[in-house]
């Protein structure tokens, strides 16, 4: 609340141009003088003031403001103007061929997600949905990509050490996050370890690797790394790169039935996706580079249900399948705890209702669940609780359809409510699809209010106005479809 009270500070000190009468360049200047703050910090508030502000048009109304979602959701005390300044950066990279419903179920989208996560979580969910307004990439495709690829060791330092600069293709960087998912794992290939794991394929005994994990205090990156180093002094290759979790190690590709037909020219019948082929990992890339990566390869075929959820896979061991896992996979694409985005190469399969408590090892009782989220499930008020949600038509209390979709409840200290939620980190697509049709149900309700006062107008007797009530909009007044034209008058220097 208190930054967007500073908005409407900003906005006052233009209107009344306190700048001009002080004798400084515009208002940007008169917020540096007068409050001391950096030029950046300026610049700043100027640039929100303008997105989440309401300035005057000449003719005394007010104008629009350009994010109105993000504004009020500010103004309610929900988001910080942290959130405000990642969703602003979002909004700047869609295109501007993007249709204006699309842009402002986007806004939408954003403000809805800004109150549930926190400022650094925005990013990730704005990938997902500018790849979904985007997916091959109008201003970038496959010959851009191509283009741009580069991998350059820059030039060795007096310490031995070598820069690596470069950019990497969809595809480079699938087989990347498959060599770091394996041989970058914590605990493994660490050249300060002696018993550290050093896999050259196969099957590595996973008390080996928890009990180096533990001794493994390297970063992210030195695991990468090391990781890469190991895999190409063992020759590289898919045969030096085993299993992992389950499953050989491989690059799993999950493309639309759909999408993959119309990219070859085929009239299709089936509902196409969001023209996008996923990763294990999470790395997205169009379907056409996707099926040149997969044209040495045997496809599978998954079938869901009208819900995006897998028909039935069952068993009765403990372990899921591998096929039970490249459902999820293809189903989930990651963590489904509220909030986590890490991808499904990172996570185990758990059972909803333990196994232990005679939970089936059924795909409607399975999800994905990364490592450290995994490790939080107590099925207590202290921890986090996955229930198994009915496989009946309805929606959980986010409002999004989830039959058979994993539902987190959050500990007592987090959630006081217990209120079951989806993680919608991995399905953008879903967000800005009701997001949509909330817009359009909007548009739809504005116009009907608005053909229904003309109605009134036209069969009112003897109705008058006069050219002054006529000016100002009075309670039964049409809603205003459509935008305002905002003129601002020019600030010297603003």
């Amino acid at each position: 609340m208190v930054d967007s009270l500073s908005h409407k500070l900003v906005i006052e000190t233009s209107d009344r141009s306190l700048g001009e009468r002080a004798g400084v360049a515009g208002t940007r200047e008169f917020l540096i003088e007068s409050l001391r703050i950096s030029r950046a910090d300026a610049n700043s508030r100027y640039r929100m003031a303008e997105k989440l502000g309401r300035f005057h048009l000449l003719a005394g109304l007010d104008g629009e403001v350009e994010l109105p979602n993000t504004a009020r959701a500010q103004s309610d005390g929900e988001i910080s103007a942290d959130h405000a300044r990642q969703i602003m950066k979002v909004m700047k990279r869609i295109p501007h061929a993007v249709e204006r419903t699309d842009r402002e179920a986007a806004e939408r989208v954003l403000a809805d997600t800004a109150r549930k996560v926190t400022p650094d979580d925005l990013p990730r969910v704005g990938d997902e949905i500018l790849g979904y307004l985007d997916p091959d990439g109008a201003l970038s495709d496959d010959r851009d990509r191509a283009r741009q690829r580069e991998l350059l060791p820059g030039r060795q330092r007096p310490d031995g050490m070598s820069p690596l600069h470069g950019l990497v293709d969809p595809t480079l960087r699938a087989f990347l996050d498959m060599v770091f998912a394996k041989w970058g794992r914590p605990g493994m290939n660490n050249p300060d370890d002696p018993d550290s794991p050093h896999t050259t394929g196969g099957t590595v005994d996973p008390a080996l690797i928890e009990a180096a994990a533990r001794r493994d205090r390297r970063s992210a990156g030195q695991r990468n790394h090391d990781a890469l180093t190991a895999f190409l002094a063992a020759g590289g290759g898919p045969e030096r790169l085993g299993t992992h979790r389950g499953l050989p190690v491989s690059v799993i590709l999950t493309m639309n039935l759909g999408d993959v037909e119309r990219a070859l020219g085929i009239d299709s019948i089936v509902e196409p996706g969001d023209a996008v082929a996923r990763t294990a990992s999470g790395t997205r890339m169009s379907i056409t580079e996707a099926l040149r990566m997969a044209q040495r390869s045997i496809p599978t075929l998954v079938v869901f249900d009208h819900t995006g959820m897998p028909l039935h896979l069952g068993g009765s061991r403990r372990l899921a399948s591998p096929w039970q896992r490249l459902a999820l996979i293809a189903a989930e694409r990651g963590c489904t705890r509220p909030g986590c985005d890490a991808p499904a190469v990172y996570c185990a399969v758990h059972h909803k209702r333990e196994h232990a408590a005679d939970g089936p090892t059924d795909i409607d009782n399975l999800t994905l669940a990364c490592d450290p989220c995994h490790a939080r499930i107590t099925n207590t008020d202290q921890g986090w609780t996955t229930p198994a949600p009915p496989r009946i038509d309805g929606a959980t209390t986010t409002g999004l359809p989830a039959i058979g979709r994993a539902t987190w409840i959050a500990p007592h200290h987090v959630d006081p409510t217990r209120t079951p939620h989806i993680n919608h980190r991995h399905h953008g697509d879903e967000l800005l699809a009701r997001a949509r049709r909330q817009l359009l149900a909007d548009y739809t309700q504005a116009a009907e209010q608005h053909r229904h006062w003309l109605t009134a107008a036209d069969t009112e007797p003897n109705r008058s106005q006069t050219p002054a009530a006529a000016d100002t909009p009075g309670p039964d007044a049409p809603p205003r479809d459509g935008p305002r034209i905002c003129i601002r008058r020019p600030r010297r220097g603003s």
